[in-house]
């Protein structure tokens, strides 16, 4: 079975969630920009994915994923603010 470029790029949405999963597990003060960028990155690669194959119910979960992945980002510079 060949894949199309998009299940391609999907693909390698979901190899950085699952990195980000796995880095979160692995290390005892992971970094929240490491963390959340590679998230945010995955949702990106899979939303696009999900626009040419439409799945809406995981449409939305990557919109959610997204957008928590944001809200992660802002609260680490947040943090970094703070901290100087």
């Amino acid at each position: 079975m060949d894949l199309d470029w998009a299940s391609m790029v999907g693909f390698v949405g979901t190899a950085c969630i699952i990195g980000a999963y796995a880095y979160l597990t692995y290390e005892d003060n992971p970094n929240p920009f490491i963390l959340h960028g590679t998230n945010l990155t995955g949702a990106a690669l899979l939303t696009v994915s999900l626009v040419v194959h439409t799945n809406w119910p995981s449409l939305v979960l990557e919109g959610f994923w997204a957008a928590i992945a944001i809200w992660g980002l802002a609260k680490a510079l947040r943090g970094r603010r703070k901290n100087g």
